[in-house]
């Protein structure tokens, strides 16, 4: 009988060796198994929450599509009218908060980049094509990077405007009164405090004082020509605003959006032309920080930099993937500008098709 024990119980861990053995051979599957960790991570929290993307501009709407469909994740949209200076206040605001309030990621004017920093607003992360990113349109430790940018440009209802402004002084003559407006609030919108700067430097100021672009708008406001309405698509097809200062890129998805109904003309000011750049970043309280590690990869692989470029953005990588053949043929004929040549013209800025470098120099001057 103690033969037979031995026997029962040498047979038991032989097999319990074949089991353990085959457990090695074929490990048990994982949640994400092979999948990336973060790409697993990311898909543990389930939710990524962006602040201020209208889908009209630069192509985010198709982005957010394909982000979703790619990794399977929800994608929560807070107010897509807010400026950069509203997201900033969502961050504050929702510091304690992990709901549905909370953004998770930023996108905001370049000059919003020192304030991120000194109040811990954000957390520092490399992307992959950090490398392909010029070291002055990035946070040398990660805290935002540059990722498009674009030209001050007039967005004109030409079907109410017969006779379309070419240069910032037209828009002071008495056939555009009740005609102008900006497209954002300047406290918080970059793309409004960007319209007074290029009409500054139009008028003999400088991007470290634009005192007189101010005085322009005083002189606009004192004509009647300026009408006080945060401007958009709407109010411009709808006469209520018919010309309105805007990112070229955003001033064309208006134009092909409307499809002449009514006619818009884009119209690059002959002075005071000025590029800005965004930057993004992660909210350092954000509820999905894999979510946002995450996005920021989608956004900054060629993949993602090609769907700014065709919202007709000037994605940060361009020089990059344009060098090594990346941008297909149907979209390399994107430039920043829609009028027929910008060289000689952007004094603040650069030329399309070039880096925009210098404006990001310009443009932290102007915002220390």
């Amino acid at each position: 009988m103690q033969q037979k024990h031995w026997d029962k119980l040498l047979i038991v861990l032989v097999l319990a060796a074949m089991v353990m053995a085959a457990c090695a051979e074929k490990p048990a599957p994982t949640t994400g198994g092979d999948e990336d960790p973060l790409v697993a991570a990311a898909k543990a929290e389930g939710q990524l929450t962006v602040i201020a993307l209208p889908h009209d501009w630069c192509n985010y709407g198709e982005a957010i599509e394909a982000f979703k469909a790619k990794y399977g994740l929800t994608v929560n949209e807070l107010n897509p009218d807010a400026g950069s200076g509203d997201e900033i206040e969502a961050i504050k605001a929702n510091k304690e908060s992990k709901g549905p309030q909370a953004p998770d990621v930023i996108d905001v004017g370049y000059g919003f980049g020192p304030q991120l920093i000194e109040e811990g607003l954000v957390m520092p992360y490399k992307v992959s094509t950090w490398d392909s990113i010029a070291a002055e349109n990035k946070d040398p430790d990660g805290y935002w990077y540059g990722d498009y940018y674009g030209v001050m440009a007039f967005e004109v209802n030409s079907d109410i405007v017969k006779n379309v402004p070419q240069d910032w002084s037209d828009l002071l003559k008495p056939e555009y009164k009740g005609q102008v407006a900006l497209a954002g609030d300047p406290r918080v919108s970059a793309q409004a405090q960007m319209s007074i700067y290029g009409a500054a430097l139009a008028n003999g100021g400088t991007l470290d004082d634009v005192s007189a672009g101010l005085d322009f708008f005083k002189q606009l406001n004192d004509a009647g020509n300026f009408v006080p309405l945060v401007a958009k698509q709407a109010t411009v097809a709808k006469g209520e605003t018919p010309i309105i200062m805007r990112w070229d890129y955003n001033a064309l998805a208006d134009k092909n959006a409307l499809a002449g109904n009514p006619n818009i003309e884009v119209v690059i000011p002959k002075t005071g032309v000025i590029a800005g750049v965004y930057i993004q970043a992660i909210s350092a309280y954000a509820p999905h920080p894999n979510a946002a590690k995450l996005w920021m990869e989608f956004l900054y692989s060629d993949e993602g930099q090609l769907y700014w470029l065709k919202g007709g953005c000037h994605p940060i990588r361009y020089n990059d993937m344009a060098a090594r053949n990346a941008i297909p043929a149907e979209l390399s004929a994107i430039r920043i500008a829609p009028s027929s040549s910008l060289s000689g013209k952007l004094r603040p800025s650069t030329a399309a098709g070039e880096s925009p470098s210098r404006c990001c120099r310009l443009m932290r001057s102007a915002s220390a």
